[in-house]
């Protein structure tokens, strides 16, 4: 992967390894952000389980099938117990709950509530008997407050019970992805992880078809239009391979606190877009509150970025 990496992000104007390095920071903060509006532009065509099913298998195949051709070594005994329950919580969950959650909610507030992730982590550790430093308290509160003030603006729309659904999936994707975190710092064994989520992302895809082939909840492939298949291919080229392979790059040239900048930029990328593309609304509250809510999430990764992150 690293040898991935460096192929096609040193074909670039950045030839210094700091400049190519900033690129791909740069790269992460956008283009992860305008993969909630191809999620929202793909669940308008395909069923959201379908469509993630799809997803993982384009991209999980990818993935196998370079570190099958690098003759990278399979997982053994229990390896395969970690990458199952991280493909249930990471990809079954997660991915597929998030994706399915901005069929009924604006892609910005989406992307928002998965920002809350580090807040979720610190609850689960604080169930473990962790101890919280006091900036930890204050971005919690300021986390959750922020989210507050965007859901007053959307008071009237929880009569509607798409919405409610909307914001449950998004907040259960959430809350999955940290329980994903918690788990892959205490038990990831000692296994390529990029190798584990290809196949992370195999297994979950055989689940999700086999749920839709139960339920029925699935369209012809035949059927899927243009615009429905452009989404999935975004998503899977831009979403799980390009952005993936920047993402890892800068995470071994960056430090910590650079390479995370992209968790509050995502988000701001996401309601922008969302407003331009979909006149998803854009108002004084959801400005206020996501920055509320990011400055929070930014608390709670500063305090426990040694520890948790």
């Amino acid at each position: 992967m690293k040898e991935l990496a460096n192929n096609i992000i040193a074909k670039t104007p950045f030839n210094r390894p700091g400049g190519r390095a900033i690129l791909a920071l740069i790269w992460v903060c956008f283009f992860w952000g305008t993969t909630w509006i191809a999620s929202k532009q793909g669940v308008q065509y395909i069923p959201a389980i379908q469509m993630c099913g799809i997803r993982q298998l384009c991209g999980g195949t990818l993935y196998l099938l370079y570190f099958l051709y690098k003759k990278q070594p399979w997982p053994k005994g229990r390896q395969w117990v970690t990458i199952l329950i991280l493909s249930a919580l990471n990809f079954m969950l997660t991915n597929t709950l998030s994706t399915w959650g901005v069929k009924y909610i604006s892609s910005g507030l989406g992307a928002i509530i998965a920002a809350i992730v580090p807040l979720w982590i610190v609850i689960i550790t604080l169930f473990e008997g962790a101890r919280l430093p006091s900036k930890a308290i204050t971005g919690l509160i300021l986390g959750f407050g922020g989210i507050c003030i965007i859901f007053y603006d959307h008071l009237k729309d929880f009569l509607n019970a798409d919405f409610r659904l909307g914001i449950f999936l998004s907040l259960a994707a959430s809350i999955s992805w940290a329980f994903g975190g918690v788990y892959t710092k205490k038990h990831a064994a000692n296994f390529n992880p990029y190798f584990s989520m290809g196949l992370q992302m195999l297994i979950s895809c055989v689940a999700l078809f086999s749920i839709t082939y139960t339920t029925g909840d699935s369209i012809n492939i035949a059927d899927i239009p243009l615009n429905g298949w452009l989404a999935v291919s975004y998503l899977v080229i831009v979403g799980s391979v390009l952005t993936f392979i920047a993402y890892v790059y800068m995470l071994q040239r960056l430090p910590t606190s650079q390479g995370s900048i992209y968790a509050y930029i995502n988000p701001v990328v996401a309601v922008l877009l969302g407003a331009i593309l979909f006149n998803e609304k854009l108002n004084m509250y959801v400005a206020i509150g996501g920055a509320v809510t990011i400055f929070g999430v930014y608390l709670v990764n500063d305090s426990f970025r040694k520890k948790l992150m």
